[in-house]
């Protein structure tokens, strides 16, 4: 194996890849990237057994093809550290392979590719198209709310839904629920999977916010997002996840409408004074104003008045300063709507104005 490649055209390919790779490995190869030439086409492939990426870039010189396994931290810390618009040139030889660029050279000890872990093919369910930039919208909207380490496995991912023409994720942590749904015509299909919390983070570093179309495959076990440049494949959580329709409050007419970035602002300040462990806020609704309160252990209160248009018996419910925050950090500029469910037992944030996908999101009271 042997070719040459910019330094500029390696590093940003590389960097997806090592991304996946984790430092703490139990088999030593896991540690390395597997490098392929073939045909002109140079591909690096990473892989932590949960989730395995593969980056694509064409070469320009003639390339002999090979392939081989080489340190993956090690390999970048190489490629960051040469100069800019440097020509990278790769050689292998025997168990070793040989990095020169410029004045540079590097010697680094390889494995074999034959021992390389590769995910097992298995049947596609599903197959559809769809814009980078709308997949990355709809993790966007949601990825905030997936629980972390919880003893219910199936919160420590996001729901990814097929429905008739649309296409849905929803994350919950028991707390809050975050919900986005687009229209995608060539949907025909129901088809419900469970995507990690880690598959969801490594496609928000690679997907841009444009039109290119990547293709999504859902199997029995993997889900795999794929462009020109990259594949992603993540494996599923098995299991079943939870009605989210029955978290939505039901239809009411006890609703607040207020600008984003007044009711954002104003959380902000009454959360200064908020104690440290609960970050609770007092949301009172009444006739004509919304009235957040804060206080803590050392007495110290901080209060906020917000005027609104508000039919319905007063109420005063406490929330988690941060959960209300990450929901209006989600949503666009505007107003937002606040509807309170039938038995005060949650509230319904969403967009007052037109978005690209329609956003939901449902957050819990808790006792203050």
């Amino acid at each position: 194996m042997k070719f040459t490649i910019q330094r500029e055209l390696l590093l940003k390919p590389l960097q997806m890849v090592v991304g996946v790779v984790e430092r703490r490995q139990t088999l030593p190869i896991l540690a390395n990237i597997l490098v392929t030439v073939k045909n002109q086409q140079l591909s690096l492939l990473g892989t932590d057994l949960e989730v395995e990426m593969i980056g694509r870039i064409a070469l320009s010189q003639p390339a002999e093809s090979g392939q081989v396994t080489i340190p993956a931290k090690k390999l970048l810390d190489i490629c960051r550290s040469v100069p800019e618009q440097a020509l990278v040139q790769f050689i292998l030889e025997e168990n070793r392979v040989v990095v020169k660029a410029g004045r540079s050279r590097f010697v680094l000890q390889t494995l074999p590719a034959i021992d390389f872990p590769f995910f097992e093919e298995s049947p596609s369910a599903h197959a559809f198209e769809v814009s980078q930039g709308e997949l990355r919208y709809l993790l966007e909207q949601t990825h905030f709310a997936i629980a972390s380490q919880d003893v219910r496995y199936y919160l420590n991912g996001m729901l990814l839904e097929l429905s008739e023409q649309q296409l849905r994720t929803v994350a919950t942590d028991g707390h809050r629920m975050a919900m986005c749904t687009i229209r995608l015509p060539q949907i025909n299909d129901f088809q419900q999977v469970i995507v990690p919390r880690k598959g969801v983070n490594e496609l928000l570093r690679l997907l841009e916010a444009n039109d290119d179309l990547v293709k999504v495959t859902l199997g029995q076990h993997h889900v795999r997002v794929e462009s020109s440049d990259f594949t992603l494949t993540s494996k599923l959580i098995d299991g079943k996840y939870p009605d989210y329709h029955k978290v939505l409050p039901k239809p009411s007419n006890r609703l607040v409408n207020l600008n984003r970035d007044d009711f954002k602002q104003a959380l902000s300040r009454v959360a200064i004074l908020s104690s440290e462990k609960f970050r609770g806020v007092l949301i009172k609704w009444s006739e004509d104003a919304l009235v957040l309160e804060a206080s803590n252990p050392e007495h110290e209160e901080a209060e906020e008045r917000l005027e609104v248009s508000y039919l319905g018996a007063s109420l005063a419910l406490g929330f988690n300063v941060v959960y209300l925050l990450d929901v209006l950090n989600s949503l666009p500029p505007g107003d937002v709507r606040m509807v309170l469910g039938e038995n005060d037992n949650s509230i319904l944030l969403e967009s007052a104005v037109l978005a690209q996908g329609i956003s939901l999101y449902v957050v819990m009271p808790v006792l203050l």
